[in-house]
């Protein structure tokens, strides 16, 4: 059944958080993710802090109750003094910084004055100081969509979690590997209009830091989170989405979940759950407020000039980017995913110096010829140099190899067999008479027939879009 979300009252808003590649946030150890084994092991029990305000937050509480233990599991190649809370943090990493600003231009916000880094009590054993260091970057961006404008409240910069590993009743293990590693939150204002929409806002968030060239990519290195409410309900945080297409499914239940309350008399309660695989949701944590905040002593405030704003690059976007191989032929998503991917520059230069082959054409060539070599002519794709591949679209836009003999040519090139010689074309007087002869052998045939036979007389080796212009002269 087709929810509708207006008369629901349905609010949403989505959290991206994005991991940078550079070093960390708070040290200059590498950011690797999965190190080698572990040489340092450590063993803490977290206490209890109140905020700036003088509160005890309801989630951090609520972890405090459970009593835990913390084991940690590091490697001397990726951690030092700071991720074992044994060492004061050093500056905030420059690189990481400035990409932290570029994201705020790309959303068009307002960077604040002066950036304060603030402890965000956390003690489910995730940071081993027993809070997470974040800072406030800029306010009040945009995005837009296919559905309107969407606002960016807030733009924040932070260091990421270390990495659950295994948990008991009695203690929860984790790797420190990922502990600090600069992470970006880009938080959209409850302006999503439906569960698809949710699911646009977060591709184009991604799409916009990608654009930085300063993020990991890889399974892990992004996440998602929703807050949604609906009228009557109250609002839920969601986490651990697997991918983007899993968002709308998940909202979707949880509507049904909170529909499902209200219709038995219950309340909704504000608190944070859990995506599943099977996207249902399941109860974390209660929803965490401002009582969990208070100032950072270690590390300076960090005032923003116009100067240093006056300095930061902008990056042209991937979207944009994507446009210019639209205009070439390209279907979008291929455009977008050839971005991604580092293939733009290539690929436009190549269409420049190939002006006989279509883009498409050459994107295709590289994406399926390897494996039709293989196929045909039992080459191993890992063999498949690019330089082969150039080669080989060279030889098709000089007219040197017919286009049905490229998978051929590759895996000759591959094999060092290569032989112009072996694919000379055919004349076109030769052709001319050919075709006649085929003609007057087996008359009353449809063309597709004819071009059978013509293909198979010449072995393939004239290429086709010729043979269909002698056939029809020829009929």
């Amino acid at each position: 059944m087709a929810i509708d979300y207006a008369s629901l009252g349905f609010k949403a808003g989505v959290e991206i958080h994005q991991q940078l590649d550079t070093r960390k946030l708070f040290c200059n150890c590498p950011s690797i993710v999965h190190d080698v084994e572990p040489d340092i092991h450590l063993h803490r029990k977290l206490r209890l802090v109140s905020g700036e305000s003088g509160q005890i937050d309801e989630a951090a509480l609520f972890e405090k109750a459970k009593e835990k233990e913390f084991l940690y599991d590091a490697c001397s190649t990726s951690c030092c003094l700071v991720e074992i809370d044994e060492e004061p943090v050093k500056l905030p990493n420059d690189e990481a910084l400035r990409t932290a600003l570029q994201t705020a231009l790309l959303f068009h916000a307002n960077v604040v004055d002066e950036i304060q880094f603030m402890r965000k009590t956390v003690l489910d054993g995730s940071n081993v100081s027993g809070f997470q260091r974040t800072a406030l970057i800029a306010l009040d961006g945009y995005l837009d969509t296919s559905k309107g404008r969407v606002s960016i409240p807030t733009i924040c910069l932070e260091e990421e979690s270390a990495k659950k590993i295994e948990t008991t009743k009695e203690y929860t293990k984790y790797r420190l590997d990922r502990l600090g590693i600069p992470l970006i939150e880009v938080a959209t204002g409850p302006d999503l209009k439906d569960a698809e929409h949710a699911r646009e806002a977060a591709e184009k968030i991604g799409l916009i830091l990608r654009s930085t060239g300063k993020v990991k990519r890889g399974i892990g290195t992004i996440r998602q989170d929703v807050n949604l409410s609906i009228q009557g309900g109250n609002r839920v945080e969601i986490k651990g989405f697997q991918d983007l297409r899993s968002i709308p499914k998940v909202i979707d239940c949880e509507i049904e979940r909170q529909l499902r309350e209200l219709k038995a008399g219950k309340k909704v309660e504000k608190e944070v759950r859990k995506a599943e695989p099977d996207f249902t949701s399941s109860y974390l944590r209660p929803m965490p407020g401002a009582a969990r905040m208070y100032p950072e002593t270690d590390v300076p405030t960090i005032p923003i000039t116009k100067e240093m704003l006056s300095s930061i690059e902008v990056p042209e976007l991937i979207e944009d980017q994507a446009k210019e191989l639209e205009a070439l032929g390209i279907d979008s998503k291929l455009a977008i995913n050839l971005v991604k991917e580092g293939k733009s520059e290539m690929l436009k230069n190549l269409a420049g110096k190939l002006k006989n082959l279509k883009a498409s054409f050459i994107v295709d060539t590289f994406n399926s010829l390897p494996g039709a070599a293989k196929k045909d002519f039992g080459i191993e794709e890992a063999h498949v140099k690019e330089e082969h591949l150039l080669q080989v679209l060279t030889l098709a836009n000089e007219d040197k190899i017919p286009k049905n003999q490229m998978a051929r040519a590759l895996a000759a090139l591959v094999n060092g067999t290569f032989k112009e010689s072996d694919y000379a074309g055919v004349s076109d007087t030769e052709l001319e008479k050919a075709v006649k002869e085929i003609l007057e052998k087996a008359p009353g045939l449809n063309p597709g027939a004819y071009m059978g036979l013509i293909m198979k007389h010449f072995g393939g080796k004239v290429d086709g879009k010729k043979a269909m212009e002698a056939l029809k002269k020829a009929m």
